[in-house]
């Protein structure tokens, strides 16, 4: 069994950046593909960012040249950074750990983009 918890979620004015943070324990969190999800009110969860075992990295084109992601496999902790935040990325956002049939949820951090 693996537990997330996610952290570093906010309010922040257009323009400005946040890191969000996803501390894993209960596993061998190397061996997982991460990903970063976000969910609006009244919208279905979407990925925003996914990082392989080895590093790779597929990023929503809406987010593309503003948001990265990251891992520390040394501190079992994933990272989403987001700079030059627009209104539109306001919303729940949630890591998920992913290796063959298991698949991991943390229970969300909240990002609000106003001014």
């Amino acid at each position: 069994q693996v537990q997330l918890v996610e952290s570093g979620g906010g309010l922040v004015q257009p323009g400005g950046s946040l890191r969000l943070s996803c501390a894993a324990s209960g596993s061998i969190f190397s061996i997982y593909a991460m990903g970063w999800y976000r969910q609006a009110p009244g919208k279905q969860r979407d990925l925003v960012a996914r990082i392989t075992s080895s590093g790779m990295t597929k990023y929503a084109d809406s987010v593309k040249g503003r948001f990265t992601i990251s891992r520390d496999n040394a501190k079992n902790t994933g990272y989403l950074q987001m700079n030059s935040l627009k209104p539109e990325d306001t919303a729940v956002y949630f890591c998920n750990l992913v290796w063959g049939p298991y698949d991991y949820w943390g229970q969300g951090t909240q990002v609000t983009v106003s001014s």
